[in-house]
């Protein structure tokens, strides 16, 4: 069946990249199918399409890339990495890229000038390296401040499964997956709210994390994404359709008056969740950490942008794991911002413990 998007500004498939080997596997030939007008185009690799990665004149169509392309790969890499934060591991994922398009995102720094969603269409690998892996530790037996007592896999870490699961089945596929494994949970960050969620059955295993900042700061850097009253509005329908809902307080960037911006988004949020939800809120803090290669793409679509995620009299440099020049508040300072917003989150949202800032 064609798929049925009621809001076609988000996702609106024209051209779709394949592999070769996509055609083998039946999700491969259910997206093909769910996008029969789409015009296909065979490509070696989904990591390496000539004309799309690597393409610097792509930057100038930035948006309406994600928009309208869409790229179908087998995923040759099942590896899952241990992380600690958002969850204890972070899941071999199902898809790679947004729709969205958020000016800080690390996923494009990989794919050079264009990021649209890669879907994997091998999505049977992909559930069995996560039972394996889960089969493997066995139940766990000390609580941490992930979860007291699942396993918890991060299924959305390079892309955003509210937006995945437009696309495929292999959101649900992961939900249902998690409801048979004994000791773990999964969970994932998301812009963007899809009700199509709330009518998938979570087994009590899937913790949504709610992307928030002040909304006049998301409608400057949060590009493409579901505004803040909406996010806000949804936590309460994900709570009672049975997800844990907790806060992704991320990025904190700072500016003038960034704590009146920040004490009137909590306020927001006290007035926009029941008892039910504030019961079980928590939240995780992250401070922005940038891209100098980010940032100089940035400047060629959204150099506005860029006046408030770059700033050099604040910032320092630290090289990644991956070998790129990222910037991250000053030590100093950084020590200070992130005590100075803990207080304000105690103060005004006493309810909601932190599981870790950073």
């Amino acid at each position: 069946m064609p798929v049925n998007i009621s809001n076609s500004s988000i996702l609106d498939v024209g051209l779709i990249y394949h592999e070769p080997a996509v055609l083998e596997h039946p999700r491969g030939r259910e997206i093909l199918e769910r996008f029969p007008d789409a015009e296909r185009r065979i490509v070696r690799s989904h990591w390496n399409i000539p004309g799309l990665h690597g393409n610097e004149g792509a930057v100038a169509e930035w948006v309406q890339i994600k928009r309208t392309v869409l790229v179908l790969g087998v995923k040759k890499s099942i590896t899952t990495v241990e992380n600690g934060r958002s969850a204890d591991f972070i899941a071999p994922g199902h898809a790679n890229g947004c729709v969205m398009a958020c000016v800080y995102c690390y996923v494009p720094r990989r794919k050079g000038f264009a990021n649209p969603i890669t879907t994997y269409v091998n999505i049977e690998d992909i559930c069995r390296g996560i039972r394996r892996h889960v089969g493997k530790l066995g139940p766990k037996t000390v609580p941490n401040q992930v979860d007291p007592r699942y396993w918890v896999y991060d299924i959305g870490c390079n892309s955003d499964c509210s937006v995945d699961a437009l696309i495929s089945e292999n959101v649900r596929d992961l939900y249902d997956l998690f409801g048979e494994l004994p000791d773990a949970k999964g969970s994932f960050a998301t812009k963007f709210v899809n009700r199509d969620l709330l009518d998938y059955e979570t087994h009590g295993k899937m913790r949504i994390r709610f992307s928030l900042m002040p909304p006049s700061i998301a409608k400057v850097v949060d590009v493409r994404t579901s505004s803040i009253p909406e996010r806000i509005e949804a936590i309460n329908d994900f709570v009672e359709a049975g997800y844990e809902v907790h806060l992704n307080l991320s990025p904190v960037i700072y500016y003038p008056d960034w704590l009146r911006d920040y004490a009137e988004l909590f306020q927001m949020v006290n007035d926009g969740t029941s008892e039910k939800a504030k019961r079980q809120l928590q939240a995780e803090i992250i401070f922005l950490t940038h891209n100098e290669g980010l940032h100089e793409v940035n400047l060629q679509w959204h150099p506005k942008a860029e006046e408030l995620l770059w700033q050099p009299a604040m910032q320092e440099k630290k090289i990644s794991e991956g070998g790129g020049l990222n910037v991250r508040y000053k030590r100093g300072t950084k020590g200070k911002l992130v005590q100075a917003f803990c207080d304000l989150l105690a103060r005004e949202m006493p309810y909601c413990p932190v599981r870790y800032a950073f």
